[in-house]
């Protein structure tokens, strides 16, 4: 075993922690359990630009009251010297993961400490709900705990600086080096200051709903459709605070909650998976959809800020959608109802992430809207929103991974005002006599039918983590020169921070920051992007194909075809 493994180890048993800490260490070494050790020590807990995410339990690279009160003192140090003579405040919110409260505890426990001013939501709330109640509240940085939709071994920490937004640069870095500057569990100040924490919870809930319910560009749908049929699950996550909430503040009469995932539960006992973008963690509300012949479908998941949406198909049958089809549907449907309402003077945008569907950019271009690319991440959508504050009007934005945003009084993705919208959408549509399904028909007609596949390969460990490294640095080296049959015309490196146009043999500087994500462009308009997840053991690959779609009567034979083009490029690729 290393000798730096081992030495940290034993760094752990000689500061202050807690004697059931102490004796698992203890218990690993005398027991010569070194695989155990090594998951535990062989690095620390990442504080990457987003915060903290890892499995729970005793160790340097595991989440625990340690490495949490560590993030805490290093963001606690960074609060004091940004803001070296003004008073600092601090809100705190958590999920329902097992650990979250005693991890939220403990992070208002520090920042109480170091003398910081806490507001602590009472219970459980949404992700997006702490994103307001900073800029609510006039906070200069927040916490959420939350391991999103990972599964349940895990849990983690997100921070947010005074938009809103998460921490982006230089803030991000800033705090990190700070984080990095503890270089023992001794330095961090445990003792809590009751005099600096003030609880709250139902007034925030209230103006959060209340400005959610503003947004609202179809009342007139909703009244006339408000028995629309919904289902909704949490999937045991904090969505049941607020989504059954907002779609009775807005008028909808007959929504069903999924009672078998409504009791928030950290072990997510009736799925494998407490992610709305499986199938599986929708099962159980698909078959009451069934039952019910409901007209719209939606699960969140833990943290409320991502949402999984199923709808019939024209011959009767549940069809989950997609990412991008949900978030590009909510674009289509957002500008349309503006331009009825003649809202749109073109000082509007939206925006929307390099690897979520060109599909908006179509949408957009025809409204005669702008549409913002950003790096993956929706900090960056809230970077680009703080960055035109008052200058033009954001009307939405999205991530193909179930994340969206309407209006900017959050900062983050919300599915909880995603779920009024969604349902909106539907009252809309049903008011045209259309479903769901026909509005995405009838979307692609429109502007071209893009498909996408997102294949995801897990490494685990330290020998995953080297895998995955490698496997970048071949495409990078070795980049393919034909894909499914046409040929490779544009290569991205956000890494190096060029786009190159093959044809020409031309480089272009991308104006990004710098990531780790590798993007190619075909001839016949494929895109396949390349992308090392930054939360989990993974590395991502994002397929975009499209066609046109002459009419609705096309599209079975349509999808049949880009499936086999997207079947083609995963061979190709070896992305298996």
């Amino acid at each position: 075993m290393e000798q730096i493994i081992l030495e940290k180890a034993q760094k752990w048993l000689n500061s202050n922690i807690d004697s059931e800490s102490k004796s698992q260490i203890e218990s690993w070494i005398n027991g010569n359990k070194e695989e155990d050790l090594i998951e535990a020590f062989y690095k620390d807990l990442e504080f990457g630009t987003g915060g903290l995410r890892g499995i729970m339990g005793v160790g340097s690279n595991r989440m625990n009251k340690y490495t949490v009160g560590m993030a805490t003192q290093g963001l606690a140090n960074y609060l004091k010297k940004t803001y070296p003579d003004s008073p600092i405040s601090v809100a705190i919110a958590h999920d329902s993961r097992n650990n979250s409260p005693f991890f939220a505890e403990t992070t208002a426990a520090v920042f109480s400490a170091n003398g910081i001013k806490v507001y602590f939501f009472e219970a459980l709330r949404p992700t997006p709900e702490l994103s307001y109640a900073i800029r609510e509240l006039g906070c200069q940085s927040g916490v959420v705990v939350t391991a999103s939709h990972n599964p349940k071994e895990y849990n983690g920490y997100k921070a947010y600086w005074n938009d809103g937004g998460q921490l982006v640069p230089p803030h991000d870095k800033n705090v990190i080096a700070e984080v990095n500057n503890i270089q023992n569990i001794n330095e961090v100040k445990f003792d809590k200051d009751e005099s600096k924490i003030e609880v709250i919870g139902k007034n925030i809930d209230k103006k959060y709903l209340d400005s959610i319910a503003g947004q609202s560009v179809s009342p007139d749908a909703i009244k006339a459709q408000h028995d629309l049929k919904i289902v909704f699950t949490p999937i045991h996550g904090t969505g049941i605070t607020l989504v059954p909430a907002i779609l009775e503040k807005i008028g909808f009469t007959n929504v069903h909650v999924v009672e078998e995932q409504a009791e928030p539960n950290g072990n997510f006992p009736t799925v494998v998976y407490p992610n709305p973008e499986e199938a599986e963690a929708l099962s159980i509300a698909l078959k009451k959809a069934q039952e019910l012949d409901a007209d719209l479908l939606m699960g969140t998941d833990p943290d409320a800020d991502r949402v999984g949406t199923a709808v019939k198909n024209n011959k009767g049958e549940w069809q989950l959608l997609n990412g991008n089809q949900t978030g590009s549907l909510l674009i289509y449907y957002m500008l349309e109802a503006w331009k009825q309402r003649n809202k749109l003077n073109g000082n509007q945008y939206i925006v929307k992430t390099i690897v979520t569907t060109d599909l908006i950019h179509k949408i957009a271009a025809e409204y005669g809207v702008e549409s913002i690319d950003t790096l993956t991440g929706f900090k960056y959508i809230a970077s680009v929103i703080k960055e035109l504050e008052g200058k033009k009007e954001f009307i939405a934005g999205g991530e193909e991974s179930y994340g969206y945003l309407i209006g900017d009084f959050v900062r983050d993705k919300d599915a909880v005002a995603s779920c009024a919208f969604i349902a909106e959408m539907a009252a809309f549509a049903k008011n045209q006599g259309k479903t769901v399904y026909d509005m995405l028909l009838e979307m692609y007609g429109r502007f071209g039918y893009y498909k996408e596949k997102l294949i995801s390969v897990t490494k685990k460990g330290k020998k995953g983590a080297e895998e995955i490294q490698h496997m970048m640095s071949e495409l990078r080296s070795n980049p393919p020169q034909v894909i499914a049959g046409s040929r490779l015309v544009k290569i991205a490196d956000y890494q190096q921070g060029v786009s190159m146009d093959i044809d020409a043999g031309k480089e272009e500087a991308l104006d990004y920051e710098k990531s780790n994500v590798l993007q190619f462009f075909t001839e016949d308009g494929s895109k396949i992007s390349a992308r090392p997840s930054g939360t989990e053991p993974k590395i991502k690959f994002y397929i975009s194909v499209n066609t046109k779609l002459a009419s609705a009567a096309d599209f079975e034979k349509a999808e049949k075809e880009l499936d086999q083009k997207i079947e083609q490029i995963v061979e190709d690729m070896n992305l298996h």
